[in-house]
């Protein structure tokens, strides 16, 4: 039987059901390889993407979401241009609760940039933070 074959990168996120839609939870992605290109000078951009979301009755799958951002190896694209449309493709895809992107770009010209991006469904309201004593400081560590 020959082996499967590689995954191509495609711009279509594919979802599923949220197994847990009653209650908010925080699904983090860590993308830390992420790779474009400048449109002005088309040399090499490198970026650690985190993406901090609260699905509502839809979650994102691993792999599409693998294959969305390989979709941008060979792309020209401006930091803040790129984060925000990843943004907004998130939120077509699968209309969380919340998602905050950010995207930390490597240096380039001695200049870090960083670029954080947000929605919120409108009407939902975040449960109040739970803030649990740190075990370090139970046992006089701190």
């Amino acid at each position: 039987m020959p082996p499967n074959p590689p995954s191509a990168p495609s711009k279509e996120l594919h979802v599923f059901p949220n197994p847990a839609p009653q209650r908010d939870y925080v699904i983090q992605f860590q993308v830390p390889e992420f790779t474009c290109h400048c449109p002005l000078t088309g040399q090499p951009d490198f970026a650690h993407f985190t993406i901090d979301m609260i699905a509502d009755e839809l979650c994102v799958e691993l792999k599409s979401l693998k294959m969305y951002f390989w979709s941008y190896r060979n792309e020209g694209a401006f930091h803040e241009k790129v984060t925000n449309t990843i943004l907004d493709d998130i939120v077509k895809a699968c209309k969380p609760r919340f998602v905050r992107i950010t995207a930390k770009w490597y240096v380039r010209g001695g200049i870090y940039t960083n670029v954080v991006v947000e929605h919120r469904k409108r009407g939902w309201k975040p449960q109040p933070r739970v803030d649990l004593p740190s075990h370090a400081e139970e046992r006089g560590l701190l």
